[in-house]
């Protein structure tokens, strides 16, 4: 560790004496393992995260991810996360092969699209988009391997639409189908893609958004653009092209979020078609996006959009900012933006002295009370309860590789379990972050490792 440091500091000061170099690799095998801690139903033998164990094995479509601290399985926030993960398997394979990450990544992403081979029925027409009921969820704390609870499901139907979600996870079906063909399994990737088919046709045929009480969708154009996109890659039928063209919109998005994906699909379009009213809207989002536009920026850099998940919005800004790059748009100017913010998270900003690391076990100093029920619990047989909620004390166990929610606009940070504003995991806040490092690990190793200029720089 001593020697990785030292080089790391070496590296730094020979490029630059402002430039930040971090181990993105190191934190992107860290990520995955946040995901595998995510992981409901019945645990493999190769289960890396030991303090967890099988659960919810009485809910009506077993497996995939728990979406954050608590154990709701939401199947909006799934599926986008799902999608970002796989995109940047399919863009930047070489990056996983050069962290040493390949299979545990493929180990990884399969899961939640094992789960939502299972979660749609194409017999009859049914999807499941959620697992559990909010308020009964919200009030348990405990481990997840403790449960007893009922936990409901809302089903998605022709008579009870859900096109953005099914739309969502059609798409990463498809993504799935891509990757997975590429890897050599090509009977699991007709599996995915007859799945991805079925369901587009159904989200299609039954427009209308899905009923819930939390990750409300306002349109569903985005999700099917992006199905349609995936489903023409994956098929070179033209037709999901020309759906693809007229689900799209040409506006310049506010963020990059679950409840607006378009920014995603106008990149996807325009690496199809070069045309220029894609590259406008995607210049666009960007002109907002970096200094000196609508985006309000900590005095230490973070891109700052909103309260709820600041890290994890503008780790999704700097994944497509990658992506745009790499396609040929504004590429120095995207790429030095998107590592600095990804810096940002990794230890450029001022929490605790400097070199604060926002993904947990990432360096000497991070989160230690993210808030996560699991991870909050002592070992077995110590019981576990309200009391770890309101606990002072750091997590018993390590959530290696989360990104909490993040600072205030002024790069203020309190680790505190109950703050859970500032403190949360989601699944969907690693998607954008783990994506963007891939893209990174990829400069990398073709040379292309952007100058950057972060305003606290920490060459620990």
């Amino acid at each position: 560790m001593c020697l990785q440091k030292i080089t790391l500091v070496i590296l730094a000061i020979v490029v630059s004496p402002s430039v930040s170099v971090k181990n993105y690799s190191s934190a992107l095998g860290a990520s995955i393992l946040f995901y595998d801690a995510q992981r409901s139903g019945p645990l493999p033998a190769n289960n890396p995260i030991k303090w967890r164990g099988d659960s919810a094995l009485t809910d009506c479509v077993v497996g995939g991810w728990y979406n954050g601290a608590d154990f709701l399985k939401f199947g909006l926030p799934m599926a986008s996360s799902a999608e970002f993960l796989l995109w940047s398997l399919y863009k930047w394979k070489d990056a996983y092969v050069g962290a040493g990450q390949l299979t545990q990544m493929y180990d990884m992403v399969k899961w939640p699209l094992d789960y939502f081979l299972k979660a749609w029925n194409s017999a009859k027409q049914e999807l499941v988009y959620q697992v559990g009921e909010e308020n009964v969820e919200y009030a348990y704390w405990g481990r997840p391997e403790d449960m007893t609870h009922p936990r409901p499901c809302k089903v998605a139907s022709a008579a009870h639409p859900g096109s953005d979600v099914a739309g969502a996870t059609a798409a990463a079906l498809a993504l799935g189908a891509l990757v997975f063909e590429d890897q050599g399994d090509s009977a699991y990737s007709k599996q995915l893609l007859a799945s991805a088919t079925s369901l587009y046709k159904f989200a299609v045929a039954h427009r209308g958004p899905y009923q819930t009480g939390i990750y409300t969708s306002d349109k569903d154009t985005d999700e099917l653009c992006l199905a349609a996109v995936w489903l023409y890659r994956a098929t070179h039928l033209v037709e999901y092209l020309d759906a693809a063209k007229n689900f799209v919109s040409h506006d310049s998005s506010w963020g990059l979020t679950l409840e607006s994906k378009d920014l995603s699909c106008q990149q996807l379009l325009f690496e199809e078609t070069q045309d220029s009213t894609y590259r406008r809207s995607i210049t666009d989002y960007f002109n907002n996006w970096l200094p000196g536009g609508t985006v309000q920026y900590t005095p230490c850099g973070l891109a700052w959009r909103m309260k709820w998940g600041p890290l994890g919005t503008a780790a999704k800004s700097a994944f497509l900012a990658l992506l745009a790059a790499d396609s040929g748009i504004e590429q120095d100017r995207y790429q030095k933006w998107a590592v600095e913010q990804i810096n940002y998270i990794l230890g450029d900003n001022p929490h605790n002295g400097g070199c604060f690391s926002y993904e947990v076990g990432y360096s000497s100093k991070y989160p230690l009370q993210p808030d996560h029920r699991a991870a909050s619990c002592p070992d077995r047989p110590a019981p576990c309860g309200h009391e770890q909620s309101s606990s002072t004390e750091p997590n018993p166990q390590i959530l290696t590789g989360a990104i909490v929610g993040g600072p205030d606009e002024y790069d203020q940070y309190v680790d505190s379990r109950p703050d859970w504003v500032h403190n949360e995991v989601q699944v969907d806040y690693n998607a954008g972050f783990q994506a963007a490092l891939a893209g990174i690990v990829h400069l990398q190793n073709v040379n292309l490792f952007p100058a950057t200029n972060n305003k606290c720089p920490c060459n620990q």
